[in-house]
């Protein structure tokens, strides 16, 4: 039996006037992202004195206001018994480690074996607010990008982790080796990011695009690589990848933004040439992994954060580094 819509009534105080709509119904509404008020207000789904308005709408004293939370849409998703690397669970949630190569949820051309059919066997029932396709997913990752994700498997849960994500609280720290030797230790990327005109499976720095920014910290440096600590502060699809690409140090493998066998025209020595060949024949993806990631439990309120590491074709693509091409303590990049 489909569940019923939810619905919220507030009168504008004298307090209020004058105020946006959205960022009242944010400040009424906590459990829910202003990014998503917003979608509702574009939906139609909130009335003012039973009359639609936009998000900048400037409220008045004694306005009477109707929100309606739609019912999350059916999903048609199949479940199918996929391993599951849980990392942590309780009765609201899960924090998933996911390999490379495992696609989130179903889309173009990818129908199943997803990690939402995973969920779907080891769940029966997540929270719906993602979408007939995205049934309990927060946030994601690219199909190639391992790392941890945090799954919603109630609407309570899933809007309160939306909203972290959306008010940029929750922490997400990636490792990645990108090629080349980094000027400066640790900086800041920004820049606007957006569908890329040629290729719209693709991503760039558009001025069209929305603001992405992106902190990095130099962890080691070797001969042609370097690893790095990354932190989103923003999360726009293919990010990092899009950002290191853009400083001409592109994530070491990655397929689609110049990672591959591009860069070893810019190796002088064949010696280099030839272990990054060896290297590239070991990690086939973008040698990126989500290892960190923290935020409030929206239930109990808790703090949480969770580690991983490094998942084995990363650490033999390390191992190999360290002993071909070391880096003495305390170099100073190039």
């Amino acid at each position: 039996m489909p569940r019923p819509k939810k619905t919220y009534e507030f009168r504008v105080t004298v307090g209020d006037r004058g105020e946006r709509i959205d960022r009242f119904l944010a400040r009424k509404m906590p459990n829910f992202s202003r990014s998503y008020i917003q979608k509702l207000i574009e939906k139609q789904q909130v009335r003012v004195d039973a009359r639609t308005v936009k998000p900048a709408f400037k409220l008045e004293t004694d306005q009477y206001i109707v929100v309606e939370i739609p019912p999350p849409e059916e999903t048609e998703i199949k479940p199918q018994p996929i391993p599951l690397d849980i990392v942590y669970e309780d009765n609201h949630l899960l924090v998933i480690h996911k390999p490379a190569g495992l696609v989130v949820h179903p889309g173009a051309g990818v129908q199943d074996a997803t990690l939402v059919n995973a969920l779907m066997y080891h769940c029966r029932d997540l929270s719906g607010v993602g979408g007939r396709l995205r049934p309990g997913i927060v946030h994601r990752l690219d199909k190639n990008t391992s790392g941890l994700l945090v799954v919603a498997k109630d609407d309570r849960t899933h809007l309160g982790l939306q909203k972290q994500f959306a008010e940029k609280t929750a922490l997400r720290e990636y490792r990645a080796l990108v090629w080349g030797r980094l000027k400066e230790p640790s900086g800041r990327i920004e820049t606007l990011v957006g569908r890329s005109p040629g290729n719209r499976k693709k991503f760039t720095v558009t001025q069209q695009g929305k603001l992405a920014i992106t902190l990095y910290q130099t962890e080691q440096d070797y001969a042609f690589l370097t690893l790095v600590r990354v932190q989103l502060k923003t999360g726009r699809s293919h990010q990092i990848r899009i950002h290191f690409k853009h400083i001409h140090h592109p994530v070491f493998g990655d397929p689609e933004y110049g990672g591959r066998t591009k860069q070893l025209n810019h190796l002088v020595h064949l010696s280099d040439r030839r272990l990054a060949q060896k290297l590239l024949k070991i990690m086939p993806r973008q040698a990126l992994h989500a290892y960190k990631l923290g935020f409030v439990h929206p239930i109990s309120g808790e703090p949480m954060e969770f580690e991983i590491d490094l998942p084995p074709d990363f650490r033999q693509v390390l191992a190999i580094l360290k002993a071909s091409c070391p880096t003495k303590p305390g170099e100073a990049s190039t």
